[in-house]
């Protein structure tokens, strides 16, 4: 069970590039642009530096070494996460700064799959009776999960569709967002399926862009340019006994990784002002809110069809559209949407003073993993 952190390290530095279309830029290049970005946040230079965690991206550049050269330091600690959501290298950060092995972290992210045009469709977890049948993406198995949702609990199309037209409208409000144009609830049942019963509007793009943060211990925070934003509770938890777990296409075992981000904080669903759920599917949105338990199990549909989610609604969800709406980036610019949410520099969607926000993501149907952040570091005490 994770131990409680009692808000000891911070994010003190956010940045990132134009999302979109980034031509003749290597990854690494992107996740550098990125880090300078973070760190004139931070009001720091590379030479305050003692760590970086890179993020390979999905075609597999952004490692430390090439990241590391083009940023021109000698670090003492230096690691690259071959899948880095940006909950798993944050988590990596936290650890490593407890166990003393740095104090001041950049961590980036880089990806250039649209200008390369990569193929998405590729095995993702080798070669297993899923690939074999044609599963070679997410968005197949994603698919397949939502059918059983349906069959399970009745969630119409006009409820599960709430995800992506709500996306829309918090995207709107946000110059950074590549999907601006508004979608209502006709539009959406408009599109034909891509992967039935999920439409074009429940699946990520893919884009160019990059993202770093800088995170530090609370005492350092203290006297930086940024107000601090604390990281008061993470949590994981791998199913990775894959398609040999009951029901896998539903990934029950998300509930592990939520029961222990609430054990580890003391918090609960009803102490969250704004939820970040990373979302190359919206399926994954819809799973989240009832394992981590925000509505009841089954209960997503109705939930959803409520508006609680909306803007205005008592939930608010990926303010920034997530990546239904904003951009791909493997849900690295939902921790830097929460930390603008939380130092009240959100711009046209910015909350109503919300002091504590939670980021829950996953890998595929093999990984979870949540973190919360606070505008206190008493929070999770």
């Amino acid at each position: 069970m994770p131990r409680r952190l009692g808000g000891s390290v911070a994010v003190v530095g956010i940045g990132h590039t134009v999302q979109g279309e980034l031509p003749d830029l290597t990854a690494e290049q992107i996740a550098v642009d990125a880090a300078r970005a973070a760190l004139a946040d931070a009001g720091l230079t590379r030479t305050d530096l003692d760590g970086l965690i890179s993020c390979k991206s999905v075609q597999g550049d952004g490692g430390d070494v090439a990241t590391g050269k083009l940023l021109g330091v000698n670090l003492p600690y230096v690691q690259t996460l071959d899948y880095g959501t940006c909950n798993f290298s944050l988590h990596l950060a936290v650890g490593a700064i407890h166990a003393g092995l740095a104090e001041t972290i950049l961590l980036t992210y880089g990806a250039n799959a649209r200008s390369r045009k990569v193929d998405f469709g590729a095995p993702v977890y080798g070669v297993d009776l899923a690939e074999a049948a044609g599963l070679v993406h997410i968005a197949g198995r994603a698919g397949l999960a939502l059918q059983r949702h349906k069959a399970l609990y009745g969630t119409t199309d006009e409820q599960f569709g709430m995800l992506a037209v709500g996306q829309r409208q918090w995207a709107a409000h946000n110059p950074n967002a590549i999907f601006t144009k508004p979608l209502s609830m006709e539009d959406y049942l408009a599109q034909p399926y891509l992967v039935a019963p999920l439409r074009r509007a429940d699946i990520t793009m893919i884009s160019d862009g990059g993202v770093a943060i800088v995170v530090t211990t609370a005492e350092r925070a203290r006297e930086l340019r940024q107000p601090a934003v604390y990281i008061s509770g993470i949590a994981e938890h791998a199913g990775i006994r894959g398609e040999h777990n009951p029901e896998n296409l539903m990934r029950p075992w998300l509930r592990e990784a939520a029961g222990a981000i609430w054990a580890a904080t003391g918090l609960g669903p009803d102490d969250i002002d704004a939820l970040y759920i990373q979302d190359p599917t919206a399926l994954w949105s819809l799973q989240m809110l009832e394992y981590y338990g925000f509505c009841g199990l089954g209960e997503g549909g109705p939930f959803l069809a409520e508006g609680h989610t909306l803007p205005g609604g008592r939930l608010p969800l990926n303010t920034h559209g997530g990546q239904l709406s904003e951009s791909y980036t493997w849900g690295w610019l939902h921790v830097v949407e929460a930390v603008r949410q939380l130092r009240g520099q959100a711009g046209e969607r910015q909350l109503d003073a919300p002091a504590i926000a939670m980021y829950c993501s996953s890998h595929g149907f093999v990984k979870a993993a949540a973190s919360i952040l606070a505008t206190s570091p008493d929070v999770g005490r």
